[in-house]
């Protein structure tokens, strides 16, 4: 077979082969109706305070005013508002001011003994009413003023801890527990 006949064959091939595969292309594209999807998402109002830490034990010394506590604690309080104006504040509390720690035998250390520094600043007792908790058993750590430039933000606070024992020289050795709560409020 010559090498011009191999090439015809060859050639025949390949036409009977495109033939064979090929599709009618049509003279028009067809697209379907658009079917829409209706999205809705909500990012509603929240506020959370973070705490870096959930304990802080003492070592106490009857009738001293010096009992600080092992470890600060850094609140982070977190909001997202709608627009408004109002306040966003941040509270320690205890659920009694006459037993902010107790021995479970009679024996308590009020709230009012009991002191919160705030980001430096001086001891404070917790004996004010605040929203949550008992009467005269709080305080309030933050406020801010809330508005279109800061409805969402942070704030901090770090807080160190002090038991003050000078009004009860004859507080009876023994473990004192309590439980102290910090909650935020927007409004």
């Amino acid at each position: 077979m010559s090498y011009r006949s191999q090439i015809v064959r060859i050639t025949a091939v390949c036409v009977l082969m495109a033939a064979a595969g090929s599709v009618p292309s049509r003279a028009q594209v067809l697209n379907s109706a658009a079917r829409p999807i209706s999205l809705q998402a909500v990012l509603n109002d929240s506020i959370t305070v973070n705490l870096s830490s959930n304990a802080v034990n003492f070592n106490l010394v009857r009738g001293s005013a010096n009992n600080p506590g092992d470890r600060s604690i850094t609140a982070t309080t977190i909001w997202t508002l709608t627009p408004l104006i109002g306040f966003v504040r941040t509270y320690a509390y205890f659920s009694s001011s006459a037993a902010a720690l107790t021995d479970g035998a009679g024996n308590n250390i009020p709230s009012a003994d009991f002191q919160i520094s705030d980001n430096g600043g001086a001891f404070q007792p917790l004996n004010t009413t605040v929203p949550f908790g008992g009467a005269n058993a709080g305080r309030r750590l933050f406020n801010q003023f809330i508005f279109i430039n800061n409805r969402i933000g942070t704030h901090t606070d770090v807080m160190t801890f002090n038991i003050n024992l000078a009004p009860f020289p004859n507080l009876p050795a023994n473990n004192y527990t309590g439980i102290l709560n910090i909650q935020a409020q927007a409004f």
